[in-house]
């Protein structure tokens, strides 16, 4: 409210003309200045009483109203006050004086009439600019103290309300605490939902810290304003902040525990990994993520899981095969079933590394990552075969399998290409499937192939098998496979499996795998010719020198003889059961090879391999990150290297095969199955038979007219 004063002044001249009718003006004038300097004075004492102004607004709604009264009454005594100032003013116009200081006794001496008019004319000009100045000091404050009431009274106003749109908030965000279930009530596949619900309900609640901290903004306004809130709004603006710190506390911790419980229990956790050993084992965590297994009753700790304990202490009982590819494809077949991997069709595992997780051959994988794989896989496949699996102990034995191959020293890091690698050799797929998943797409350089190869042998030589693939240097069956590439500084997918298709050196040992499996269920209906077991399970070995001789897996792989009857000569390998067609053959074979003699054999030599490493050939490809090597690794990997092709270079010296020729005699145990065994005879991964020393009767098929007159040359 503003005071109208140029009215005031006007109601002014009428009371000064009533002053003006008095015959002493200064007598006149003097009483009613001192009065009004009394009654300003006082007026600004109640003024000053009104502050300061309580926070509350209907408090402040009275002093307003009470304010107003008081400008009202100021604005009724405005005419008189003017009308005695101006009176006062048109007095000391007319009477001057003089602007001198003089003491008290100056003014006592000079008693004349023209002194004391001066003397009066001052004291009243005093009066007047006191009652002037205090009027108009109190007509400012009384302008100000009125616009600081409306201030206030509009930021009460918006204090109330965001006090309350902050309580009903907390209202309802506390209504929701109240119906979060316990941490440990919750299923632990619905802790990723009740984190996504919880991050929601934090960002929904996030409005509510804008309208508490813009309450706590108009608080601190009012209190720069002296205006002290009052007990009430005090303690609501206490209570908001209070159950907001409490609020953001609780979601905090919620949504902590929620991830900590996902972490430590949630599938893609090792928590749920912890059931796969039994007491007195425990499964515990490095600070990298590697899993260690501690024995409690022996009060030792080991890297492999107990259970990979026991695989590789039977895998022991294998040493006895005489020949590395069949004695590694025999170890694999175990750990394949140990993991289950025997179960893991080709599709299966498409979809499992279609994930974006590796999608990139390059990347590095974590421990997490390998589990949320290996997981997924298992699950997946006990969804489609519809079969009981130890998802825990399957993951767990795989995960060690992964690390034992490619990350020995538990760096607990592998690339995406070594899992890969590392699982497909391992599923129930065929040679041909496993080298289109696991190879390379489109096309590759010598370096992506060089990686490739790398990863593969890294698995006979986790079994002490590598010497006879040729040793831990992969350039030679690189430059090998790029043979096939016409020339050109990249190799497509076909060509890579026309030369795998060839079963070379560093990988002979995924095929003999693959006829591993398929001959395990095998039953040949005749009987071995030194052991006498009938009927022949498993791999079937017939003698395409002398009729009659069968000899079953046990005894030819493992070198044992009876009755004279020695490996030697070619002999051929069933291990699908044998068609009449088949028998024909070989009976034709046989009649042939009864006339040959050691001589014929020994001009005709056949790998049933393609070796792809030179003589002392140096190691030039990078051990790769997933596998740190040992500062003493690349020492060992040449003697390994050169002990293999050493015994090379002697067997080569000898005659190809002897009348009692065998593993024993004068050929390397390791290298006899790699000079001795021949692809399968039509190329088809399917076909039944493979010929072990190299002949194949399809190659002299027609020239059986012909025995005769050769044997008589040769003789």
């Amino acid at each position: 409210m503003n005071i109208c004063w140029n009215e005031i002044k006007k109601r002014s001249h009428s009371l000064r003309a009533r002053l003006e009718a008095f015959s002493d003006p200064t007598l006149k004038l003097q009483p009613p200045l001192q009065e009004i300097i009394d009654w300003l004075g006082q007026k600004d004492e109640d003024l000053s009483a009104q502050l300061p102004l309580r926070g509350d607004f209907s408090m402040v709604e009275q002093a307003k109203d009470k304010h107003l009264l008081f400008m009202e009454e100021v604005k009724s005594r405005g005419p008189y006050i003017y009308s005695v100032l101006e009176s006062a003013q048109a007095f000391l116009t007319q009477h001057p004086f003089q602007e001198i200081e003089e003491d008290a006794s100056a003014l006592a001496k000079d008693a004349s009439p023209k002194s004391r008019s001066q003397s009066l004319s001052r004291l009243l000009w005093k009066q007047a600019s006191v009652a002037s100045e205090l009027w108009d000091r109190l007509t400012a404050r009384c302008l100000d103290q009125h616009r600081h009431l409306e201030r206030t009274i509009e930021q009460l106003r918006d204090l109330g309300v965001s006090i309350k749109e902050a309580t009903d908030a907390l209202n309802q965000a506390e209504s929701v605490q109240t119906t979060w279930e316990p941490i440990g009530d919750l299923f632990i596949d619905s802790l990723p939902e009740h984190i996504q619900a919880t991050k929601l309900f934090k960002e929904e609640i996030t409005p509510i810290k804008d309208t508490i901290k813009m309450a706590n903004d108009l608080a601190h306004q009012l209190a720069l304003s002296d205006v002290h809130l009052s007990i009430e709004n005090a303690r609501e603006l206490e209570q908001i902040n209070s159950r907001w710190k409490q609020i953001q506390t609780s979601v905090t911790e919620r949504l902590r525990q929620l991830q900590d419980a996902h972490r430590d229990f949630g599938p893609e956790s090792q928590h749920f990994l912890s059931s796969s050993v039994q007491v007195p084992w425990e499964r515990a965590i490095s600070p990298n993520k590697v899993p260690y297994y501690i024995n409690h009753q022996a009060q030792t700790t080991c890297w492999d899981h107990p259970k990979m304990t026991e695989l590789y202490q039977a895998l022991g009982d294998l040493n006895n095969i005489k020949f590395s590819a069949y004695r590694t494809a025999m170890k694999l077949r175990r750990v394949q079933k140990a993991l289950r991997l025997d179960l893991v069709t080709l599709p299966l595992l498409s979809q499992i590394f279609s994930s974006d997780t590796l999608q990139s051959s390059d990347r590095s994988l974590d421990i997490l990552d390998v589990i949320r794989c290996l997981s997924s896989l298992y699950e997946r496949l006990e969804e489609e075969r519809g079969l009981l699996v130890n998802v825990p102990l399957c993951v767990d034995l795989a995960l060690n399998w992964l690390l034992n191959v490619f990350d020995g020293a538990r760096v607990g890091r592998i690339r995406a290409l070594s899992f890969k690698a590392g699982i497909v050799c391992l599923c129930d797929c065929d040679v041909k499937g496993k080298l289109q998943l696991a190879g390379p797409e489109g096309t590759c350089d010598q370096r992506q192939l060089g990686l490739l190869l790398q990863e593969a042998i890294q698995i006979p030589r986790q079994l002490g098998e590598v010497a006879a693939f040729g040793g831990s240097n992969v350039e030679p069956s690189v430059r090998s496979c790029f043979r096939f590439g016409n020339g050109t500084s990249y190799l497509e997918l076909s060509q890579f499996l026309e030369w795998g298709s060839l079963e070379p050196q560093s990988l002979v040992w995924l095929p003999v795998l693959h006829r591993v499996t398929l001959a395990e269920t095998v039953k040949h209906q005749t009987k071995c010719s030194i052991c006498k077991q009938c009927p022949i399970k498993g791999f079937r070995y017939r003698s395409l020198k002398q009729f009659g001789v069968d000899i079953c897996q046990s005894c030819f792989l493992t070198g044992q003889a009876g009755k004279g009857n020695k490996l030697h000569y070619p002999i051929m390998e069933y291990y699908t059961p044998t068609t009449s067609g088949e028998k024909v053959r070989d009976f034709a074979t046989t009649l042939k090879n009864k006339f040959r003699t050691r001589h014929y054999f020994s001009r005709h030599p056949q790998r049933g391999y393609l070796p792809v490493q030179s003589v002392l050939e140096v190691e030039v490809t990078d051990t790769p990150l997933s596998s740190p090597m040992l500062p003493h690794a690349e020492t060992h990997s040449r003697i390994e290297h050169f002990a293999s092709r050493l015994a090379e270079m002697e067997n080569q010296n000898c005659s190809f095969f002897t009348d009692s020729l065998s593993p024993d005699d004068s050929l390397d145990e390791d290298q006899y199955l790699l000079r001795h065994s021949s692809p399968i005879t039509d190329r088809d991964p399917c076909s039944a038979t493979q010929t072990i020393g190299g002949f194949n009767p399809e190659e002299e098929q027609g020239e059986l007219e012909k025995v005769l007159a050769q044997l008589e040359h040769e003789n």
